[in-house]
């Protein structure tokens, strides 16, 4: 009686137990659930949780179970549970401490190692390697049974060395989430390990219990320590996957992570410490290169790359890492050389439309002058007061065409007369000689009219100048108009006009200038009738 009594209190006791670490687990698994990313990192978590839920469920289901079936399907629940777990444990591992980065290419075999025991299991009662003899609650052990707990146990040592390894240098956060990992699956493992090698013996089942205690440091390592944290899930991979290079040191100088795009450069593919690395990029770039460098460019296979290096301090102010980033600039020097290349021709062509425009006006008007001088010199009593006026209105001219030449070159403009249209148009009309000008003005200018004060005293300089040049006209009538919605100017001529009307720099220039401002620009003419030319910009162009 007292032994039966003693046995249903270990069975309580061990039910107690199983259940405790079954709700522990589940816990965890829910807390995952909720707080984890569909990554698979996450997933593999998962599936090593599950696989405990189930050998937890299969211990619970032998203390209930009384004949041999019962009993074959419990234990064929274990089994399937713990042949998952080990591999699925050292596929946790890699991933957790390499992820983005290259692992173990014998990892593919982990699931081989998972279903082949799956399989000698089933079929155990065709060969009896896995299990010699299985009767209700009397079973003897065959020797595959314990090939495969050797091959779990080390995916659980390996598994549990390569977090040690990588990781006991990192910032202190990381060091605690491996911590808590380590001892999620170090404890129930050495008391199996215990009860397996009959130093530790109980009447009552006591690994659930320490997987109840697993279940509660790997909820620690969740909520307090950001194990799974989706934050710093999406910061890995996407620095990962960004366009650049990422390479971390620790304060020993030991690479400890390279992200894709830094494992794929040639230059530093080799590299395993700062000082591997410092010896690729110095032959790279030519000379030397220092260990507490900022910033540096370096060329390789035709291609530019900048690497900058920034130094990470944990909470007291030491130094636990540095990181170089190393970005491809190819494309931006591409881009600053085409700038270049465009800005150079974009002066040249402002010297030669503002050359074309400001210099071919002086020396038509300084020709003007000067058929006015040959003509007063050519008269029987030359008025010599007149010839002295032109002559010094030509040199005049000649200075202020050196003046504006100097002007075009350093890009500087006289800007005294840009005060309003109408005195800008009136400048140009007081520096012709030889031809009568007449100028109407139609509306009142105020400071909306403003915006266009330079393009409408070149485009009236350009048209005078044209006329002078080769129209042989002696009259001109230009015609401002100020409008609300826009400004209008009208040049015409009484020259010789032409046929037909093609468009080299000087009209070109007028063109472009109106257009750039929204406006149009509409030149006319006919053979013995003159030029004209309209001038139409608006207004609500400017405003918008």
């Amino acid at each position: 009686m007292l032994y039966r009594r003693c046995i249903a209190t270990s069975t309580i006791t061990s039910s107690v137990l199983l259940i405790f670490g079954l709700c522990g687990m589940l816990g965890s698994v829910t807390w995952i659930l909720r707080r984890g990313n569909k990554n698979r990192l996450t997933y593999l978590f998962l599936s090593c949780q599950f696989s405990i839920v189930l050998w937890l469920i299969s211990e619970l289901l032998i203390l209930f179970s009384y004949t041999k079936q019962q009993y074959w399907i419990s234990y064929t629940i274990g089994n399937i549970g713990i042949s998952c777990f080990g591999p699925l444990w050292l596929w946790l591992s890699q991933e957790y401490t390499y992820n983005g980065q290259k692992k173990i290419k014998l990892l593919w075999l982990l699931p081989f190692i998972t279903i082949s025991s799956i399989c000698v299991v089933l079929s155990n009662p065709l060969h009896h390697l896995y299990y010699e003899s299985f009767v209700a609650k009397r079973f003897t052990y065959g020797p595959l049974f314990y090939v495969y707990q050797v091959i779990y146990y080390v995916c659980i040592i390996a598994g549990i060395t390569i977090i040690c390894l990588k990781h006991t240098r990192n910032s202190s956060q990381i060091s605690k989430q491996s911590i808590l990992l380590i001892l999620s699956a170090a404890i129930p493992l050495g008391i199996t390990t215990l009860s397996l090698t009959g130093i530790f013996h109980s009447n009552v089942t006591l690994t659930p219990l320490f997987f109840g205690l697993s279940s509660v440091l790997i909820i620690i390592a969740l909520g307090r320590y950001g194990l799974l944290n989706i934050n710093s899930i999406a910061i890995r991979d996407t620095i990962n996957n960004i366009n650049s290079g990422v390479v971390i040191f620790d304060n020993n100088g030991i690479i400890t992570y390279k992200n894709k795009y830094a494992d794929n450069l040639s230059f530093i593919k080799d590299a395993v410490n700062i000082e591997s690395f410092l010896v690729s990029v110095s032959e790279v770039c030519g000379h030397s290169v220092s260990p507490d460098f900022s910033s540096l460019e370096i060329k390789c296979a035709e291609e530019y790359y900048n690497l900058k290096q920034t130094y990470c301090d944990n909470k007291t102010g030491n130094k636990v890492a540095s990181v170089i980033t190393i970005s491809n600039v190819t494309e931006y020097r591409e881009l600053v050389s085409t700038e270049k290349k465009l800005s150079l021709e974009q002066e040249r062509n402002r010297i030669a439309q503002e050359m074309h425009d400001s210099a071919g006006h002086t020396f038509t008007m300084i020709s003007s002058l000067a058929r006015l001088l040959k003509f007063e010199a050519d008269k029987e009593i030359p008025d010599r007061s007149t010839m002295l006026e032109n002559i010094s209105e030509i040199d005049g001219l000649s200075r202020s065409g050196v003046t504006q030449l100097r002007c075009t070159i350093n890009n500087l403009r006289d800007d005294e007369f840009m005060t309003s249209v109408t005195k800008a148009v009136q400048t140009v009309i007081t520096a012709v000689r030889g031809v009568e000008i007449e100028l109407c003005i139609q509306g009142e200018e105020d400071s909306r009219y403003s915006f266009c004060i330079r393009e409408m005293y070149d485009n009236c300089r350009e048209t005078v100048t044209n006329t002078m040049r080769y129209s042989d006209a002696s009259r001109i009538d230009i015609i401002l108009k100020f409008l609300d919605e826009r400004i209008e100017m009208y040049i015409f001529d009484n020259g010789k006009g032409c046929e037909e009307i093609s468009e080299h720099n000087g009209l070109r220039g007028i063109r472009a200038r109106t257009e750039a401002l929204g406006g149009t620009v509409r030149f006319n003419s006919i053979k013995g009738e003159g030029f004209n030319t309209i001038i139409k910009i608006p207004l609500k162009e400017v405003q918008i």
